[in-house]
Order: structure tokens, then sequence, then C-alpha cells
């Protein structure tokens, strides 16, 4: 399994677990900082990450 591969799941999940944090935790109140806005900092990490795993499969099999 190859790191671009990798870079996908463990981006996908982490998108996932954002997003339902996001949706989900709207009326639970933490002291630092709400659920909902660190799903969305969450989905936002993720996303760039599935972003970079895709990216790196294909820059990855077209200079090999």
């Amino acid at each position: 399994m190859n790191s671009g591969f990798k870079a996908v799941i463990t981006g996908g999940i982490t998108l996932v677990i954002g997003f339902v944090l996001w949706r989900f935790t709207g009326d639970v109140e933490t002291p630092v900082i709400t659920l909902t806005k660190l799903g969305i900092i969450l989905m936002v990490v993720g996303g760039l990450e599935v972003l970079y795993g895709l990216f790196k499969s294909v820059v990855g099999k077209s200079v090999t």
C-alpha cells in the first residue's frame, strides 16, 4: 500500500469524524472550543489530506 493511498484513507476518516462532530454535537458545550468548530477544522484538514493523497498518487505514477 503506497503512501498516497494511506493519505487518502486517513484523510477520509478524518473528514467523516469532522462531519459527525459538526452535524451531531451542536448542543454540547465545552469550555474552550465548541465541538462543531472542531468538526469544521477536522473536515478541512481531512479534505486537504485527501487532496494531497490524490495528488501524490497521480504525480507518483507519472514520474516513475
